[in-house]
């Protein structure tokens, strides 16, 4: 192999494909990325796979001689993320491979090229959805997953299609995030579901090109319009970039009924002067200690600290509607839901200082449903 190639471009690549392996890699050759190019082609692929995630990406590439070389992919990263500005040079010798940028030199040893796995193919297309709503939903929804591997169906995200609504769905048994969008389904009538690795969708994310589709692929049972059991992919298509991972093997939780039906109290409430609040009132805080809220007409009150510890109290102007309520959330999971509000005005709806709180976003027109919901179970305070 031996080409010319844009750092910048190249870089992107690297990046986007160095996302599926693994730094403790079970077998050494998993953490590999392969470099290909073919007879007569003007592109190299680059592709990483961990027998759970694949990533692949091409990238324009001037060629003087063609060929693949497995070689260590988060090195590589490292390396030409790290190169100036202008064209990078690859070639290799034996099992070395040459990369030079600039006045840089690298030499790396490549890694056994026939020992490397076929990665999976892409899962047949089910629609498409417009990207920058993709990656708000999933930036929205993921971090109400729980990060508990004991728990696996509680660390996915779950998608569900549904005609032209996708929802994502996310809990950790303390919270729910729930985001509902318009994609473009190839079947008018589908109706299936995924459940995806939360911390997976949100690197297939980044990196998605703005302004473009993100095409989505999943495997179903032959006739069933479900998923196949234990072969469940799903697969995601953005330009030249694509990845697959492997699906977990489970049931959601039956979310929509733990949502109250009606309300008792709602403050209608500008985020961003919240947030701020928040973040200097919980710096007396660690992650566990409440932080308290006592609403009352015009005002919201925020308390930490008690006793002999460092304390700190803020108030705010708010649009309170119901009787005056003291309640009190873990500061990380109020900011979670708070910074997942993609409007400038929230609505916060209480039923029982003990009992779970809603945020929504505020509907564009008046009587639509809020396109994002998180529910947050309140702390007991004394």
């Amino acid at each position: 192999m031996k080409l010319r190639v844009d750092r910048d471009a190249f870089a992107e690549a690297v990046a986007w494909t160095a996302r599926a392996l693994p730094s403790r890699p079970a077998v050494p050759v998993l953490a590999g990325m392969r470099l290909e190019v073919p007879q007569g082609g003007s592109t190299m692929g680059l592709s990483g796979f961990d027998y759970e995630v694949s990533t692949r990406a091409s990238v324009e590439v001037l060629v003087e001689e063609a060929g693949a070389v497995l070689v260590p992919g988060r090195l590589l990263a490292e390396i030409v993320r790290t190169l100036p500005e202008g064209s990078v040079h690859i070639d290799t010798d034996g099992t070395r491979v040459r990369i030079s940028g600039g006045a840089a030199r690298f030499t790396l040893i490549t890694m056994p090229l026939e020992d490397y796995p076929t990665l999976p193919g892409m899962p047949d297309r089910i629609g498409s959805v417009p990207a920058d709503t993709f990656v708000e939903a999933v930036r929205q929804v993921t971090p109400a997953a729980s990060r508990d591997d004991t728990l696996p169906m509680l660390t996915g995200a779950y998608l569900d299609f549904t005609a032209d609504t996708l929802s994502l769905v996310a809990t950790d048994r303390y919270r729910i995030a729930v985001r509902e969008l318009w994609w473009k389904p190839d079947d008018p009538g589908i109706d299936v579901s995924a459940l995806v690795p939360a911390r997976t969708l949100h690197d297939m994310v980044r990196g998605v090109i703005g302004g473009s589709n993100v095409d989505v692929a999943l495997s179903t049972g032959p006739g069933s319009g479900g998923l196949a059991p234990g072969e469940g992919t799903i697969g995601f298509e953005n330009g030249v970039r694509s990845s697959t991972t492997r699906l977990i093997d489970s049931d959601f939780v039956k979310y929509a009924a733990w949502f109250p039906a009606e309300f008792a109290a709602r403050a209608e409430v500008a985020v961003a002067p919240l947030m701020e609040a928040v973040k200097r009132v919980a710096l007396v805080a660690d992650r566990h200690t409440p932080l308290r809220l006592a609403f009352s007409e015009g005002e919201v009150s925020l308390e930490a600290g008690s006793g002999e510890d460092a304390q700190a109290v803020e108030a705010i102007a708010v649009d309170y509607r119901g009787d005056p309520l003291r309640v009190a959330f873990r500061p990380d999971y109020l900011m979670d839901g708070l910074t997942a509000i993609s409007t400038d005005i929230a609505h916060l709806n209480f039923t029982e200082p003990t009992k779970p709180a809603v945020f929504t976003d505020v509907p564009s027109k008046e009587g639509e449903a809020p396109s994002f919901r998180y529910l947050v179970q309140p702390l007991r305070v004394s």
